[in-house]
């Protein structure tokens, strides 16, 4: 996946101990791979570092949460933590990819606030596009 200079902030999680923690590494390093996301190991230590989009670790978490796997599990709760910081301009740019999308569901797609779904959903109804 090309990244645009006016696409959206890649973020960097740490992953320490990642190979020791997970079993399947190959398996959940793939899927982190096609998600998009760059997974590289720092130096020669044990930990991983994880850069990728807002858009990019929702889907990995989903993936991961999907596979049923219990070691990976904590990748997932790391990524939730660290990385689902949704901006309103990226909530705003899923929601409009999203048409009709509720506020139920960006919320449940994006991990937002009611708040702010509610504030995107009445942005793109009200302008002029």
């Amino acid at each position: 996946m090309k990244r645009y200079p006016h696409q959206t902030k890649t973020t960097t999680i740490t992953l320490p101990s990642f190979l020791r923690r997970v079993m399947k590494a190959y398996a959940i390093k793939a899927i982190i791979r096609e998600a998009g996301c760059e997974l590289a190991r720092i130096g020669r230590s044990r930990n991983w570092r994880l850069t990728a989009t807002p858009e990019e670790i929702h889907q990995v978490i989903s993936l991961i949460e999907s596979q049923g796997e219990d070691s990976w599990l904590w990748v997932a709760k790391k990524l939730k933590q660290d990385g689902q910081q949704f901006s309103h301009r990226l909530l705003v740019d899923i929601a409009k990819k999203n048409t009709g999308i509720t506020v139920n569901e960006l919320m449940a797609k994006t991990d937002c606030t009611v708040i702010q779904a509610r504030k995107v959903i009445d942005e793109i109804e009200w302008s002029d596009e």
